[in-house]
């Protein structure tokens, strides 16, 4: 996930492609947890103090649930009070299935968490990482009024200069991991409305990100400015009619199918860590220190913390494969595991 550092400005406008999209995958309601894993773990990845609670202890404490709206509760604790050297009780989660290239996601977010340690992140990341690539759709920090869109990969992909977006706030232009700790290359969604108090106080808004051969994109619209081609239950989406992406990472500079591989969506709230905890970042916006004045302050720092959720649904083109259900791909590792070892086999008894 990305840290911000603005690199350059450029205004870039060019003709919209067209692609089209049928629905597979929706996610919303009662059954949105069916489909989705708990980390039920610390924050080994980013180090951030939290803790990511299972399934049944995210739903006990009242962390994950679908409130009297039918829609999505994700949330910190903000009811413990939490001593040193613990850590506060959080969210992560990931789907269960896996979306090739050739697809494209919508999630309609009425509140993202926000505050002096909160780091809230929607994204996408492949089994193998960095090998298989992640796509950062959303991600902020803190008390920050922007928010920021970003893709991490192995060497070798940079965002274009011909890049066909909205946004003129070009962070980093190499996604690489390798190099700025991490910071991938980053975009920052130029509308003040797309994170924190703003964000909840005009209704939200819906992010659509598009996985596509030819290139990654992803667009923002606020509340009153989602597109009537996906508004309610559009079962079918059209690129054409969405405009030009806030960010657009254009095949020409990054080889989508050779740096990205299957993506797992994710939803994850982590506290200070590698970007909210960073000195010099937190300074911008919050006082104190992360940890000792925030993560074991009182509770209700993290009231506003959560996510809520109307939906998430994965569109793909039509007669190609994409969802890859976790368990076929098991199957399928392990039959390709079986063709290597009796290759080797064969191969072995034909030398003798």
């Amino acid at each position: 996930m990305s840290r911000f550092g603005l690199l350059c400005s450029v205004a870039l406008i060019a003709p919209v492609v067209k692609a089209q999209y049928q629905i597979v995958k929706d996610y919303s309601g009662s059954t949105f947890f069916d489909d989705w894993n708990f980390y039920g773990n610390f924050d080994n990845l980013t180090h951030g103090n939290v803790n990511y609670l299972d399934e049944i202890d995210a739903f006990h404490d009242k962390l994950a649930f679908t409130n009297g709206a039918g829609n999505v509760i994700m949330r910190v604790d903000n009811t413990t009070d939490v001593a040193a050297p613990q850590n506060r009780n959080s969210i992560r989660i990931s789907t269960k299935d896996q979306f090739t290239v050739g697809s494209l996601w919508i999630a309609d977010i009425l509140h993202v968490p926000y505050g002096c340690s909160v780091w809230p992140a929607f994204w996408s990341s492949a089994v193998e990482w960095p090998a298989g690539g992640e796509i950062d759709t959303f991600e902020a920090v803190n008390n920050e009024s922007m928010s920021t869109m970003a893709l991490h990969t192995a060497p070798g992909c940079v965002h274009s200069p011909n890049a066909v977006q909205s946004s003129t706030l070009i962070n980093q232009t190499d996604c690489s991991t390798d190099i700025n700790n991490n910071e991938g290359c980053t975009i920052t969604n130029p509308t003040l409305a797309s994170y924190g108090a703003a964000f909840a106080n005009n209704g939200g808004g819906v992010y659509v990100t598009e996985f596509a051969v030819d290139g990654i994109s992803i667009w923002f619209f606020n509340r009153s400015s989602i597109p009537s081609s996906i508004q309610g239950n559009a079962s079918s989406v059209d690129t054409s009619t969405l405009g030009i992406p806030v960010g657009n990472w254009p095949a020409s500079n990054c080889t989508v199918t050779e740096f990205f591989q299957p993506q797992q969506l994710v939803f994850d709230i982590a506290l200070c860590g590698d970007f909210a905890g960073n000195a010099q970042i937190f300074a911008e916006t919050c006082s104190g220190v992360c940890y000792d004045d925030w993560v074991l302050g009182d509770p209700s720092n993290y009231d506003n913390a959560y996510f809520e959720v109307q939906y998430v649904r994965v569109y793909g083109q039509p007669g190609e494969l994409t969802v890859i259900q976790s368990g076929a791909q098991r199957s399928l590792s392990l039959r390709s595991v079986l063709a290597v070892v009796v290759g080797a086999i064969i191969g072995t008894i034909m030398a003798l």
